[in-house]
């Protein structure tokens, strides 16, 4: 690294300091390059820590602990008059939020690296104008800018207002309608827990079922109890209109080619996110994108070879857990470009915080079909589950998909309780690449939750010689 230590300032420079920054150059560092985390948001923690998965996840749980306490009687427990104080709600979200962006900000500001909160774009492929301090040059960069909340499909939304995921998690105080537009994790998420606080909720939902990364039973599913929690929802919808009625504000809609309009107090637009490149200059660095997305290979390195990225700005998943493995594994191919290593989306997971809780892991039946992958499934419910009955759990099942030859276990499925922390089972197994033979003789203490995974496996294991 002499030469660019002679010819440019940095070994890396990191363009967003949330967690794909902060990983990208904690592994520069522990490798030895010398490296600097540019950020420009008001806030340092990064959309996880500061707008999305602990926020949202801490609202959700309250949600549950009220639903909970409100729906005790099979139990034989009374708790009669619950109620809640949404204003503790909230200052108890802040507290946990201000803890973990706090570490953040210790970890950045560890002197392990440089950190410069600042604005940053491309001049050419090796230096970027930092709004405070000047040029800055680097061998190598890092873009992890994240996304941004996607606009909205009516122009006449501008015109009324409406809330975002952001907005929402600095209410004071709740409407008591709402309009929410999407069928996304971030619609349904935040459906349940407005629903669950009281809200009167209304869900509009442009394709045929919610959740469309999900199969179908996953989605009808969740769609069930979010219609038993109050919420009317409407899908095959495209909006035509939005406008204020008085103290109200209302969606115009064609449904099932019927014109069909709601109003509520507010409205929610949960529309998904764009990634945050516009403002970058790529083009000065010869990095490429497609509507905005940078592209990148396996090795998360853009056009210009010398400029990787990760996290939301170039997807293909928004999931922080890949944004960390793919900022890991562009920080390491700076460091070590003869012994490159390269993203794997074989373990693709997606869990969805509503009650119960939604995941999968690998393959769905969905993407299986598309791929012309040839499969086996069988599922089991929670309804017929000793444990999940001495919860009273009754909505949901587990689901496996394996090689109809060599029983090798492609995907799981889960939708009941705890499922994202039981879909880490089948995640271990894929990892593995065991076999529905070796899952369904894997043991299991009982009863427990985790021992229904032994069902569907052994129903396939009957029907696939063992290898």
């Amino acid at each position: 690294m002499n030469e660019t230590r002679n010819r440019f300032e940095y070994n890396v420079a990191i363009l967003g300091g949330g967690s794909a920054g902060y990983v990208a150059a904690r592994t520069a560092a522990a490798a030895g390059l010398r490296a600097v985390v540019i950020e420009n948001g008001a806030e340092v923690g990064g959309l996880c820590i500061l707008r999305g998965c602990m926020p949202t996840k801490a609202l959700l749980y309250a949600a549950e602990v009220l639903h909970l306490a409100g729906h005790a009687e099979p139990w034989g427990i009374r708790a009669e008059n619950v109620g809640f104080d949404f204003a503790k709600v909230m200052a108890r979200k802040n507290t946990l939020i201000k803890g973990f962006a706090d570490d953040r900000r210790e970890q950045l500001a560890s002197g392990k690296f440089k950190f410069i909160r600042a604005n940053a774009n491309f001049l050419d492929p090796h230096s970027v104008a930092v709004s405070n301090i000047g040029p800055l040059t680097a061998a190598h960069f890092v873009i992890t800018t994240g996304s941004t909340v996607a606009p909205p499909p009516l122009p006449q939304l501008y015109e009324i207002g409406y809330l975002t995921s952001d907005d929402a998690l600095k209410l004071a105080q709740l409407p008591k309608s709402l309009i929410v537009l999407g069928g996304g994790a971030v619609a349904v998420e935040f459906a349940q827990f407005f629903a669950r606080f009281g809200v009167h909720v209304t869900l509009l939902q442009r394709g045929e079922h919610i959740l469309r990364e999900f199969d179908t039973d996953a989605a009808m599913e969740i769609e069930k109890v979010l219609r038993r929690d109050g919420i009317e929802i409407f899908t095959n919808t495209e909006l035509t209109d939005a406008r204020r009625d008085g103290q109200l504000k209302t969606i115009s809609f064609q449904h099932h080619g019927q014109p069909v309009s709601v109003s509520a107090e507010e409205i929610f637009l949960a529309m998904g996110r764009l990634p945050n490149t516009a403002s970058l200059d790529l083009d000065k660095a010869g990095v490429a994108t497609e509507r905005g997305r940078i592209v990148a290979n396996e090795f998360m390195q853009t056009s210009a070879p010398h400029i990787y990225t990760a996290g939301d700005c170039t997807g293909p998943h928004e999931i922080l857990h890949l944004a960390v493995q793919q900022s890991e594994i562009a920080a390491h191919n700076i460091a070590h470009p003869n012994a490159p290593r390269r993203m794997d989306y074989r373990l693709l997971m997606a869990v969805i915080f509503t009650e119960p809780l939604a995941a999968f892991v690998g393959l769905t039946e969905k993407t299986a079909t598309t791929r012309g992958v040839p499969y086996l499934t069988a599922r089991y419910p929670f309804s017929d589950h000793g444990k999940s009955l001495i919860m009273d759990v009754r909505d949901g099942y587990v689901k496996l998909l394996a090689d109809p030859q060599s029983g090798e276990i492609f995907g799981g499925a889960c939708v009941g309780p705890v499922g994202g922390e039981l879909i880490h089972e089948i995640v271990a197994a894929l990892a593995k690449r065991m076999t529905v033979h070796e899952l369904a003789a894997l043991p299991h203490y009982h009863p427990t939750l985790a021992e229904i995974w032994t069902y569907p496996a052994k129903a396939l294991a009957e029907r696939i010689p063992a290898p």
